[in-house]
């Protein structure tokens, strides 16, 4: 592969997969704690959305002190498995699933809320067990919320930059994805080499929003029509 696309198929193989580990845990988190009534969960749901509201620069501070090589979860990965995860792709991926989980976590959870109850009691009564319930009833309806959750998972994991830096560094090939390639090549003076990027990003996260306005309207003229 071209060296000089390097960043955009990293800052792709990031996105994508921190979109898959968002969009699973993001999925049970959020249909867990719509069903189920506890002490202490508004600290629990306080604490899933606190990488939204802190700077990003923070949640990697965080992140550097739990996965460093002192830090308690770094030290444990590195004696166990063998496994750096600091300058790492793996650093990465982590810091845009931190940051990324609270937008899926928060459409998920209204997507699920959102669905009439009655039609979930209306599947038990008729004797469908939960995980065919959940399959079956409860996920086509919150598919509409999911997926907008999903699309801007990946949008945030593509454009994640603070965390990733505090986490993963900046090491050409390896961990340079696109909004860290913007930052070194203007600190390098290479205005046209940032500008480049800044154009790709923009017209990645543009298709994306573009998209989904698009399916979001399609839907909901599907919707209406079918009433």
């Amino acid at each position: 592969m071209d060296s000089n696309l390097t960043p955009l198929a990293l800052s792709l193989k990031v996105a994508l997969i921190s979109t898959a580990v968002v969009f699973l845990s993001g999925l049970v988190m959020a249909r867990f704690l719509t069903q189920k009534e506890f002490w202490g969960k508004n600290m629990v749901e306080s604490l899933l959305l606190l990488p939204l509201v802190l700077p990003p620069t923070v949640v990697g501070f965080g992140l550097l002190l739990a996965f460093g090589k002192n830090g308690f979860l770094g030290k444990w990965l590195s004696d166990v498995f063998g496994l750096q995860i600091v300058f790492t792709l793996t650093g990465a991926v982590i810091a845009s699933v931190v940051v990324s989980f609270p937008l899926m976590y928060q459409s998920a959870q209204a997507a699920f809320s959102s669905i009439d109850r009655r039609l979930e009691d209306a599947a038990r009564t008729m004797g469908a067990s939960e995980w065919r319930l959940f399959w079956t009833v409860s996920f086509p309806l919150a598919w509409p919320g999911l997926l907008a959750g999903l699309v801007l998972s990946f949008a945030r994991g593509l454009g994640e930059f603070g965390a990733t830096l505090m986490l993963a560094g900046y090491i050409p090939g390896k961990t340079d994805t696109i909004p860290v390639a913007i930052y070194f090549a203007v600190e390098a003076g290479q205005m046209d080499k940032a500008m480049f990027w800044v154009i790709v990003i923009v017209a990645l996260g543009l298709c994306t929003t573009v998209w989904l306005n698009w399916w979001s309207r399609r839907h909901l003229r599907r919707y209406a029509y079918k009433k």
